[in-house]
């Protein structure tokens, strides 16, 4: 669906709101995608003024997954992926990278914005592999116990999940770490866990983002996180080379790493 204007809004149902900023549609606008709304845009460019380097993070973000990905599929033989806090469909998304190494692989997709369920299941509707379904991050047996993911994903064997730059969406009374631990405990050994956050070791500017995207998405939002604070949610998986680093520069030799106020750590776990 092409960028829709707020004039617009009455034609929506009501789960949808075009004049608040979403994470998923920010996102999106910072990816030069086209599922997102003025007000979306606006606060990408807001946050462009402030971070110029946001836009970068963005895009290596989605380098990162693609890579992950095609390692969890090649490398570790997973054929089976669960994306929380997915987002919008856009370029080298998860089942376009792990089927076109494995055709039969099956990915469902996790978000909590309505637009995302509405936009993908039109996008996969011939993918019979692939399914979209709206849920919370902080609920997670609402996702371990949907229809639609038992469906397609059979808990007996490995599993890769993904919870890739969604963590500092949510807020620490939400017990994200909780969250991600219920969901870890559905997993067999032999699964891997991909995990990613936005830090930074700038206070400041830690704190501006934050207030930023709090007061853009009406309080829908979490914080920016220091590195120590973010390897505490794998604190005890055994990571795969070359562990818990920046995204930039995981698996990529040619990962520049300019000096940033905010910036993506992550890794790859393995389950046992």
């Amino acid at each position: 669906m092409a960028a829709q204007d707020v004039r617009t809004a009455g034609s929506f149902p009501p789960e949808i709101d075009p004049t608040t900023p979403q994470v998923a549609r920010i996102y999106d606008a910072l990816l030069y995608g086209k599922d997102n709304f003025g007000p979306d845009r606006d606060a990408a460019a807001q946050l462009m003024e402030s971070f110029p380097e946001i836009r970068r993070v963005a895009l290596d973000n989605r380098a990162w997954l693609s890579r992950v990905v095609r390692h969890l599929t090649a490398e570790a033989g997973i054929t089976q992926f669960i994306d929380v806090g997915s987002g919008l469909p856009t370029a080298e998304n998860t089942h376009q990278v792990a089927q076109s190494i494995a055709a039969d692989a099956r990915v469902v997709y996790i978000d909590n914005d309505p637009i995302v369920l509405a936009h993908g299941r039109a996008i996969l509707a011939d993918n019979p592999n692939t399914t979209v379904i709206t849920a919370d991050a902080t609920d997670p047996h609402s996702i371990l116990e949907h229809p639609d993911l038992t469906a397609l994903i059979d808990f007996s064997k490995p599993v890769g999940l993904l919870f890739i730059a969604l963590m500092h969406c949510i807020p620490d009374s939400a017990r994200p770490k909780e969250a991600l631990q219920t969901m870890l405990s559905a997993l067999v050994p032999g699964s891997r866990l991909a995990f990613s956050h936005l830090v930074s070791d700038d206070p400041a500017a830690a704190a501006e983002l934050t207030d930023f995207m709090l007061s853009s998405t009406r309080g829908n939002w979490g914080r920016i996180r220091t590195v120590e604070e973010a390897r505490a949610y794998v604190e005890g998986l055994e990571m795969v080379d070359p562990g818990f680093t920046d995204v930039r520069t995981w698996r990529n030799p040619d990962g520049a790493t300019p000096e940033q106020s905010i910036w993506e750590i992550g890794g790859v776990a393995i389950i046992d």
